[in-house]
């Protein structure tokens, strides 16, 4: 099964270092976002499956997306992949509904390991 992916964040390292992991063993059509009103908008455009998403980003950040997926009913898996570990930020994206949140920088197998967790192989 080939899944849609929007892989969101300001960094171009990062975006490449997510793309890899993911097309290492899915079937995946993957657009980005260098922020997150980028990202939203791209949300509201296309039928998007998975987002991977950073949470520090400038214009919009992760918590203004999740909010904004929430608030537009838009139904899709969110997996946050940020360097911002505090525990209340763990507990406020987990309120929010993300699947899982991976420390950067994220490793193949870890990424992997969610999504199949979910049922995303």
């Amino acid at each position: 099964m080939s899944y849609s992916v929007l892989v969101c964040d300001d960094s171009t390292v990062a975006r490449k270092q997510v793309k890899r992991c993911l097309q290492a063993s899915l079937d995946v059509n993957i657009c980005e976002a260098h922020h997150g009103a980028e990202a939203l908008a791209l949300l509201s455009e296309k039928q998007i499956d998975l987002v991977c998403l950073d949470l520090t980003m400038p214009i919009v950040d992760g918590i203004g997306v999740l909010e904004g997926i929430r608030e537009q009913k838009i139904e899709c898996f969110v997996v946050v992949i940020s360097a911002d570990i505090q525990t209340e930020m763990k507990a406020k994206v987990a309120a929010l509904g993300v699947l899982d949140f991976i420390e950067k920088p994220v490793k193949t197998d870890t990424l992997l390991a969610v999504l199949h967790k979910f049922g995303i192989r």
